[in-house]
């Protein structure tokens, strides 16, 4: 971590919410943290970033508003009682319009001058440059450290690849007080998590070897043109099916999905497929039914295979499991949910 990052000491937790909860109880108990009201986000399971703050003993102090907090705003909210600034990712929702944030220099130039540690909660886990994958803006945990920021947290799964975790990286003096806090042995993670993410670490020395061997990369880095032969290649296989009345091979676009960029469409090819029999939603639950389960959308009527969320090596599975599938009854119930 410390390789990848450029930092001078790493931690590792159980996820990001347990790093944000370690941190704020070793450095800011009792004491206020500034953040900007337009990045208290709500992560997964309805949990908010202000309860998982408050939990670890710190004060909230909000400033600005919803969609402006300038750098203004951040020194004047600081006090005695002021133990730390910090800066979240808004990861799985962005403000856009009227909007303006004081940046990541900019904080750490107010928080260093203050003698303050800056806090930068970077979320999703980038450690390369997302944007030759046609993900843009997102945040690089190397890239806030060389800025100054003093702690960087960020998940270990989602856009690093990894074992779910939480990582922690930054200056020395602040991870040792931070593992040093009791909270630190009930949010440690065990040995096949610290073994699952070495591994996924080891394989971003090698730019080529991450993108063979973590499934994300490979997934998306692999070319349109590649997609594209696919998904005619299985559309004319499939169409041959007994269950299928059509099947087209389509250009689109997908998400990243995982709470990741939520606005930023990922060039894709599809295979859309209308039912011989029955409603595509009949025919996406008997798929999920199977093992392993095939797991397609439903757009405009029709059941829709993404293939840039499918292994080539998949491609004959899916097809074989789609011909092996017997005609129902168009009356079965397989809508889940109404």
């Amino acid at each position: 971590l410390r390789k990848i990052t450029g930092a001078e000491a790493a931690l590792v937790v159980n996820n990001n919410a347990g790093a944000t909860l370690l941190t704020l109880a070793a450095l800011a108990g009792g004491k206020e943290v500034v953040v900007s009201r337009g990045q208290l986000i709500e992560i997964g399971g309805s949990f908010r970033l202000p309860d998982v703050m408050t939990s670890g003993g710190a004060i909230l102090r909000e400033v600005g508003t919803t969609n402006k907090t300038r750098i203004h705003d951040y020194r004047d909210a600081i006090n005695p009682q002021t133990a730390a600034l910090m800066r979240v990712h808004t990861s799985n929702y962005v403000i856009e319009g009227f909007s303006e944030a004081a940046s990541l220099g900019e904080l750490v130039q107010l928080a260093h001058s203050r003698n303050l540690p800056l806090i930068d909660d970077i979320g999703s886990g980038a450690v390369i440059d997302f944007s030759k994958y046609g993900v843009a803006d997102e945040p690089v945990a190397s890239e806030s450290i060389r800025a100054g920021a003093d702690l960087v947290l960020f998940s270990g799964d989602k856009l690093l690849g990894g074992p779910q975790c939480g990582i922690i990286v930054g200056r020395h003096a602040l991870i040792q007080r931070i593992g040093k806090h009791p909270l630190m042995r009930a949010l440690r993670v065990d040995k096949l998590i610290l073994a699952a993410l070495a591994a996924t670490l080891r394989c971003y020395a090698d730019s080529n070897l991450a993108e063979q061997a973590i499934p994300l990369l490979q997934l998306l880095s692999t070319a349109e043109e590649n997609l594209k032969n696919r998904a005619e290649r299985m559309a004319a296989q499939i169409a041959a099916t007994s269950i299928v009345e059509q099947a087209v091979a389509e250009a689109d676009f997908t998400y990243l999905g995982g709470g990741s960029v939520p606005t930023q469409r990922i060039s894709t090819w599809t295979v859309t497929i209308t039912p011989a029999h029955g409603s595509p939603d009949q025919l996406a639950k008997r798929l999920r039914s199977l093992s392993p389960a095939i797991l397609a959308r439903i757009h405009k009527d029709r059941l829709v295979i993404d293939l840039r969320s499918v292994f080539a090596h998949q491609d004959s599975r899916i097809v074989a499991a789609l011909a092996a599938l017997m005609p129902t009854d168009s009356t079965e119930d397989g809508r889940e949910g109404e």
